[in-house]
């Protein structure tokens, strides 16, 4: 099972890094697009402003994900770093169980509902729904939750499943 997951999570991991590098990419070309239509062609294109904000909010939800996935995501750990062995242990499965509640009920459930809310609304340049911009809050709490799942269980055996999956592929 840690085999199975290891791969899983390091194929997320890629698919996750991937999308974020492919939306930044995304949003520095619509910058220097606009800018250029701006200050070269004197008429800024007025849809790109609409998208690289779309797209800035898909990629905080993308990179989210992948911070959780990757346990870089920004945290206080001045209690957690002095604790060590069977304490640290017990305080890191409550704080990832505590993640995966707010990820469960604020991040998925509560940006299901808001995509659902916003079916009849449309943006006002690009005429798209806003379902769609605020699907990705659900998408991405589907992401953590999995994470988190996965950090749980490495927390609590101390086993890293990338590494178990590496280590197999390595044999």
């Amino acid at each position: 099972m840690k085999i199975a997951l290891g791969k899983i999570k390091k194929f997320s991991n890629t698919f996750l890094a991937i999308v974020c590098a492919i939306l930044l990419s995304f949003m520095a070309v619509l910058v220097l697009w606009q800018v250029f239509t701006r200050y070269v062609l004197g008429h800024p294109a007025a849809f790109t402003e609409e998208l690289v904000k779309y797209s800035l909010v898909w990629t905080s939800f993308v990179g989210a994900a992948y911070a959780f996935s990757a346990r870089e995501h920004m945290a206080l750990t001045l209690l957690k770093d002095r604790l060590t062995g069977l304490p640290h242990r017990i305080l890191a499965t409550l704080i990832d169980i505590l993640i995966l509640a707010v990820a469960l009920f604020v991040i998925t459930i509560g940006g299901f509902k808001l995509a659902l809310s916003a079916h009849a609304e449309f943006s006002a340049l690009l005429g798209i729904p806003r379902t769609l911009v605020y699907s990705i809050a659900p998408i991405s709490g589907v992401f953590i939750i999995f994470f988190q799942l996965i950090n749980i269980y490495e927390d609590i055996t101390g086993i890293f499943v990338i590494e178990e999956a590496e280590e197999e592929a390595k044999s």
